[in-house]
């Protein structure tokens, strides 16, 4: 045996059968004895050998087996939000068929002709990719995957013609939780958003702030809420996180005399940092301030309070994503897929008291 890596002619050997023999033991292709097959592992045991080359094998079906995922924020970040999480396991499922993994990027796509200190859209070696399209880079990433030419689909953002597409009904969900609020009685609204571009700046964001929001997610809920409360005022948060949510809280509450009588925050992790502001500053929940967030998630540590929301299929979403990738890479036609909300009242709202 040559040195370094053991080869499966190697095992062979060992074992004393042919090549192909010790390799059908490995893929599982075809059926062999037991006793053979317990020959070829005792033999691959003895030499170290733990399985074919990956290398090797994505050379000769010429593809990697990977698909790739991309994020915005850090990937730290992102798996802070359960929602994300459960999609990922979604999409998982969507490409077992494949007998793929997942290959996790942030939507940094890296300069042409540069040389990337770890991989990017422009270098990972990916079959396909799938854009999570909460995203202010949408369009500079979906221009690095068209440019290789591999197959590409979008949750929650909008790529353009022939770009399959996996959509949430973000606008009407958000004008169902808005005029729940309306039917309460509420006029003074504000409305905490989800970053508006790729800068996260925060803040309130001026009636006459020329500034629309370049993520789809965030214009379409925010397109929903005003539908319902046009003159509602607006502050956009960095991310989808309890901290944030907490710090924009502190902010909209912080003078009675400008403190609205509900807030509609665009995810779970927003209003639940909103509640938390809430009790820092001794208000009650929803005697004082009602909250709807936005996803339908479990917050740790939330008890006695649970959101009115509304309910998104997360895991579905993903494994439609997944899915489409698969028919993608295997030569079928893929179309968009369109879900729906469920709107979930919870104890976070209730008549204003003024």
């Amino acid at each position: 045996m040559a040195a370094g890596r053991p080869t499966i002619a190697d095992v062979a050997r060992v074992a004393q059968v042919s090549p192909s023999t010790a390799s059908v033991v490995f893929s599982g292709k075809a059926s062999v004895t037991d006793a053979t097959r317990a020959r070829v592992l005792d033999a691959a045991a003895s030499l170290g050998y733990t399985g074919p080359d990956p290398r090797a094998a994505s050379l000769r079906r010429g593809s990697s087996g990977i698909v790739g995922v991309v994020f915005e924020e850090h990937l730290g970040a992102a798996f802070r939000d359960p929602i994300k999480a459960v999609m990922m396991d979604g999409l998982a499922e969507g490409v077992a068929p494949l007998g793929a993994g997942l290959l996790l990027l942030q939507d940094d796509a890296g300069a042409p002709g540069a040389a990337p200190a770890s991989p990017n859209l422009r270098s990972a070696p990916v079959d396909a990719v799938v854009l999570v399209g909460c995203s202010g880079r949408l369009a500079d990433s979906l221009e690095a995957v068209r440019g290789r030419g591999i197959p590409v689909v979008v949750i929650e953002g909008d790529a353009g013609p022939g770009i399959p597409r996996v959509e949430l009904d973000n606008r009407e969900a958000q004008r169902h939780a808005a005029r729940h609020l309306r039917s309460l009685g509420h006029e003074d609204v504000v409305v905490l958003t989800l970053p508006f571009d790729a800068s996260r700046r925060r803040g309130w964001v001026v009636a006459d702030d020329a500034r629309a929001p370049v993520v789809d997610v965030t214009r379409e809920r925010l397109a929903g809420a005003r539908d319902v409360f046009p003159a509602a005022r607006v502050y956009a948060a960095g991310g989808s996180l309890i901290d944030e949510g907490l710090a924009a809280g502190r902010m909209i509450l912080a003078r009675a005399s400008q403190r609205p009588t509900a807030v509609i925050a665009q995810s779970d992790l927003l209003a639940a940092g909103v509640v938390r502001a809430a009790e820092e500053l001794g208000l009650s929940v929803p005697g004082d301030v009602s909250v709807t967030g936005f996803d339908g998630i479990t917050v740790d540590g939330f008890a006695p309070y649970e959101l009115t929301t509304l309910v998104q299929p997360a895991a579905e979403k993903g494994r439609a994503a997944g899915t489409i990738v698969t028919r993608m890479i295997e030569g079928s036609d893929a179309a968009s897929i369109s879900f729906t909300c469920t709107f979930r009242q919870g104890n976070t709202t209730g008549p204003p008291a003024r």
